[in-house]
């Protein structure tokens, strides 16, 4: 099993990883495990895929990502090519992300009720939820996150239950916060949607301060990221069961991608075959590790939108330029 995480540019989330890797160990103790990142830590995305193919004749391929956008879409697709290129004795099988599903949900609710239980007044009605995400120049990962936190309102007697976004897109936590207070909020619960720490959970600490200076009159809570939880483990031994199974997926993120149509008609060959073929084989898994609070810039293949009429879109799909070994 290879596990794949983001990585970040503080050590402490990449080692919040590895301590994930230990736990998960721990609770399958006769599962080949191993780990890499898409950036900033080693071992690279294309060279944990080789090494766990060296040893394996099948080799599972698990994004620990809580949405799809580049590196799910294009990124690990590409790497994944390379690999079979590389090893051609091997299959790699590569299962979905995390997804905005009920898993996920249980543990937002669980966290918006530890908010709520620290504030004065834990009263709904007047307690506004910001639901605060990395951001990407992706629609559909956006709109995942915008869907969470959609169900965390039906699911609530929260009436009030906004999105924002640390970077990338829009609206901000900023703006949001202003908005709920200016409709008569007492409370503002931050729920961040981020699986481990690093440079954006630190920026979120020091927004969420400034927002308790800039607003005295209003109490504020914020939970903690949420890598560690039980709902995470359980969707990834489901990931690997699925994949062990045969279970045919609906639709992974990147087939029918008009990004990656895009890309492949301008001969970039960007496209790739999820084949599930499940002969009895060794098996190493590899764990995608994603969406962590890593960096700041964008890196999801970003695309012009213009809007000629109601749904003209043109694309402009831009590629980074990968050194070898290594993830852009």
């Amino acid at each position: 099993m290879l596990l794949i995480g983001h990585g970040s540019r503080e050590p402490e989330g990449n080692d919040e990883i590895h301590r994930f890797v230990a736990q998960w160990r721990t609770r399958q103790p006769g599962w080949n495990i191993e780990v890499c990142f898409i950036e900033f830590a080693p071992p690279s995305l294309h060279d944990g895929l080789l090494h766990a193919a060296r040893n394996a004749r099948r080799v599972l391929v698990l994004p620990l990502i809580l949405n799809a956008a580049g590196h799910v879409k294009m990124e690990i697709p590409e790497a994944i090519e390379h690999a079979r290129e590389h090893c051609p004795g091997t299959e790699f099988l590569y299962g979905p992300h995390l997804t905005a599903c009920d898993p996920i949900l249980d543990v937002l609710r669980r966290n918006l009720r530890k908010c709520m239980s620290e504030l004065d007044m834990p009263d709904p009605t007047t307690t506004g939820v910001v639901l605060l995400g990395r951001g990407s120049s992706d629609r559909q990962a956006n709109g995942d996150v915008a869907k969470m936190a959609r169900w965390l309102m039906e699911e609530t007697d929260h009436e009030l239950v906004d999105l924002a976004f640390t970077g990338i897109t829009w609206p901000r936590l900023e703006r949001a916060v202003q908005r709920q207070v200016m409709l008569g909020m007492k409370q503002v619960v931050v729920l961040p949607y981020y699986l481990f720490t690093g440079t954006l959970m630190q920026r979120i600490a020091r927004q969420v301060d400034h927002l308790r200076q800039q607003y005295p009159q209003v109490r504020f809570a914020q939970s903690s990221y949420f890598g560690f939880e039980k709902e995470i483990f359980a969707l990834l031994e489901q990931r690997v069961a699925d994949l062990r199974a045969g279970v045919p997926d609906a639709k992974l993120p990147c087939d029918g991608c008009k990004y990656r149509e895009i890309a492949h008609d301008l001969g970039h060959g960007h496209s790739h075959e999820h084949t599930h073929v499940h002969a009895p084989a060794t098996e190493a898994v590899v764990h995608v590790h994603g969406h962590g609070p890593a960096h700041e810039h964008a890196h999801d293949h970003s695309h012009a939108h213009h809007h000629g009429h109601e749904h003209g879109h043109v694309h402009a799909v831009h590629h980074p330029v990968h050194a070898e070994g290594q993830a852009a």
